[in-house]
């Protein structure tokens, strides 16, 4: 794994976690679904945003643990 993907892994993990606690804990997206006129979804969404809320959290994890294995191993070794 380079250290771009890492980097690419991370991003996704933080912007997703992000908009996913903004959509759990703020009222922004039942407001929207009732403009729209799909307030009948608002039930199911802590069905599909605390899931997807651990889901990027732990993939952001997953990235800082992937990029500090790469830093060490990267580290030139004394003889």
């Amino acid at each position: 794994m380079t250290e771009q993907t890492c980097n690419r892994l991370m991003k996704t993990g933080m912007i997703g976690a992000i908009l996913a606690a903004i959509c759990c804990f703020t009222p922004v997206l039942v407001v929207f679904l009732g403009l729209v006129g799909l307030s009948t979804v608002v039930g199911y969404l802590d069905y599909v945003l605390i899931p997807a809320l651990g889901v990027f959290v732990i993939l952001a994890v997953y990235a800082v643990i992937k990029k500090r294995q790469l830093a060490y191993s990267n580290i030139p070794k004394e003889v």
